[in-house]
């Protein structure tokens, strides 16, 4: 059949949509149909039936891989324990800023009673309450205003576990020159069960660049 043909033979099939083909026209249209019309694809046809295994709707992640879960749980859970601990481990030395600070304010004021309050074990020691009170009377050490932190430096700072030293203060008032002293500090604990500072002693000015 020519390429004509199956054309004419086309489009008429497509005008008998509307009029339909009088009887015994040959069911030209058919052959047409049968010339023109592409294989069928095995894919396309439908399914009549589906296997158990694709039927059933998948698992949870949880129930598919348990331990994964476990693993990123038991991560979680290290992050958060370990997170803890080094912010408390990072808070003892705001612990211990704050002690000298609240010393060397009392130290400004002239304050006796507030400087044996801040140093452990002094009033039971003739020679750290002395050199409290000769602190509270030195005119370069009496000063009013609000105290300013120049410089920490402690030896047992960051010390994960209990340790004894020297801590070098430098402070001063706004408008007056800086003062150096040295604090003797006694840390007890550890990082896990926490970290105690106990301040035990201040020393008398010191010339600006030396070492405690």
């Amino acid at each position: 059949m020519s390429v004509s043909r199956i054309a004419l033979l086309s489009a008429r099939c497509r005008r008998s949509r509307i009029h339909p083909e009088p009887a015994g026209s040959g069911g030209e249209c058919s052959g047409i149909v049968a010339v023109w019309r592409r294989p069928a694809n095995p894919r396309d046809r439908p399914r009549t039936a589906v296997s158990g295994r694709e039927a059933a709707a998948p698992a949870p992640i949880w129930r598919r891989r348990p331990k994964l879960i476990a693993a990123i749980a038991l991560g979680v859970v290290l992050f958060l324990a370990a997170s803890a601990l080094l912010a408390r481990f990072l808070q003892v030395e705001n612990v211990e800023r704050d002690a000298d600070l609240a010393l060397i304010q009392a130290e400004a004021r002239g304050d006796v009673a507030g400087m044996l309050a801040h140093l452990s074990g002094c009033r039971e020691r003739a020679a750290c309450v002395a050199a409290v009170r000769a602190n509270a009377v030195n005119p370069r050490l009496r000063r009013a205003g609000a105290v300013k932190i120049l410089s920490l430096k402690s030896s047992t700072s960051y010390s994960p576990t209990g340790a004894s030293g020297k801590t070098r203060l430098a402070w001063t008032v706004v408008g007056k020159l800086p003062v150096v002293q040295c604090i003797e500090v006694r840390r007890t604990g550890d990082f896990v069960s926490g970290v105690k500072v106990t301040l035990l002693s201040l020393s008398a000015p010191i010339p600006n660049d030396a070492d405690c």
